[in-house]
């Protein structure tokens, strides 16, 4: 069995594709957090799998249930997905256009992690450094981990650098024991 986010992959270069050449970046962003948010509830997402409702009624409740958040163009694409079967997939084609899009931007998505939280000098201080080491405008994400006992982890993309004081002594256990 193919990984869901393999299985993803087309439908949101397509999606993507489509959206860069119509200028809609921002609508389709739209309407994709809107189908990954809807198919994540467990109730619809089990409806969506249930061979008793069939695809054509499914698809008439998820097409009601958007009335507002669908463009034709949206609805077009939930109905593809339907009909092929891949609606649930909704959350992970939502992830990987928004890679495709903040790609497209010059964005990355930065997840920093530190055992305090960072005061707002800190977090700006960081970002700007962060932001000429890697080049590109930064999106970052911070979450605390106590169990880091200190310092910071940063993760961009395949890129990590551990700070942290846990990463230390973890690497440092390491050349003892070697």
């Amino acid at each position: 069995m193919s990984e869901p986010i393999t299985l993803a992959r087309p439908y949101a270069e397509a999606a993507f594709k489509h959206a860069l050449e119509s200028g809609k970046l921002e609508q389709w962003s739209e309407m994709l957090a809107f189908l990954a948010a809807a198919l994540s509830d467990p109730e619809l997402a089990a409806l969506a799998q249930n061979p008793k409702i069939g695809k054509e009624r499914f698809l008439q409740i998820l097409l009601d249930i958007g009335k507002g958040y669908l463009d034709q163009e949206g609805q077009n694409f939930v109905k593809l997905l339907v009909h092929n079967g891949r609606i649930t997939l909704a959350p992970q084609i939502h992830e990987l256009f928004e890679r495709y899009r903040a790609e497209h931007e010059g964005i990355v998505d930065v997840e920093v992690r530190t055992a305090y939280p960072l005061e707002e000098e800190d977090q700006a201080k960081l970002t700007r450094a962060l932001e000429k080491a890697l080049g590109r405008k930064i999106r970052l994400q911070l979450a605390e981990d106590r169990d880091l006992i200190g310092g910071v982890v940063i993760r961009a993309g395949d890129k990590v650098i551990d700070g942290s004081v846990r990463g230390r002594l973890e690497r440092l256990a390491k050349r003892l024991y070697s």
